[in-house]
């Protein structure tokens, strides 16, 4: 059993197939569960409204609400308070597992770092209050999201596609943070994290993982990634899948 905990099945299926045949295929290759990860208060409604549909269909699928930093602009100022309000409601719901992702990204031009800034402190506040994990999403930016992830009692966390130095690596072990690892690993050369503190995600439909690179990801596709994992790590792909779903699993309790 294998678990894709981030993906944004929830939007664009029109590019690769049905749900239907994303969960098809997903099955044939061992995952069982699956996350989709919202990143925008629209896009995580989204999400919401499609676990749930899924769900009650008999799929093992969960969502989070989440707010990429790219997404945050001036005109959101006003609302963001609304947002939160309305996040407080819309994850109440069973199929709600996490925050996500939210964080900092430095890396493209004309995004506001204050900004940015701003809208990390309000909704890690609220995972801190509603004592939710959280998928972060970190670029270029470490040295301003250190600080503030040390002023927050969070639970159990991850950092997804993580892709910076190993000394940020060593530093998000030591503070307790799991890493996401996806199609990335198979092509790039990356620091990875020890076995034991990784989970799997694809974070579909980008980062297809060798050997589908140029094609569309989808969550079956966790089935290479551990694949890599195995090879790298020296291990059975049994111990690969239990060890990565078991952290899964303690993170977010599913």
């Amino acid at each position: 059993m294998l678990v894709d905990t981030h993906t944004h099945i929830h939007d664009g299926f029109d590019r690769d197939g049905t749900p239907e045949q994303i969960f098809a295929h997903a099955h044939e290759n061992g995952v069982d569960k699956i996350i989709t990860i919202g990143t925008s208060p629209e896009d995580s409604e989204k999400a919401r409204i499609f676990a749930e549909e899924w769900a009650l269909k008999g799929e093992k699928i969960y969502w989070t609400w989440g707010y990429h930093p790219n997404n945050y602009v001036e005109n959101c100022r006003n609302s963001l308070t609304n947002d939160i309000n309305m996040a407080l409601e819309a994850i109440k719901s069973p199929q709600n597992v996490g925050i996500g992702e939210i964080g900092l990204d430095y890396h493209f031009d004309g995004r506001d770092p204050e900004k940015q800034r701003e809208l990390l402190l309000q909704v890690l506040q609220l995972a801190q209050d509603q004592k939710k994990p959280v998928s972060f999403h970190v670029r270029e930016a470490f040295g301003d999201f250190w600080p503030i992830f040390d002023n927050f009692h969070l639970q159990t966390s991850v950092l997804h596609s993580y892709s910076d130095s190993k000394k940020n690596l060593k530093i998000a072990l030591e503070k307790g943070l799991y890493i996401g690892v996806n199609g990335l690993a198979t092509f790039a050369d990356i620091a990875h994290a020890p076995l034991e503190r990784i989970i799997f995600e694809t974070d579909a439909p980008y980062l297809t993982p060798a050997p589908f690179r140029g094609k569309m990801n989808k969550p079956g596709y966790v089935r290479n990634i551990a694949e890599w994992a195995s090879d790298y790590y020296k291990v059975s792909l049994a111990e690969v899948e239990k060890i990565t779903t078991d952290n899964a699993k303690l993170i977010y309790k599913i």
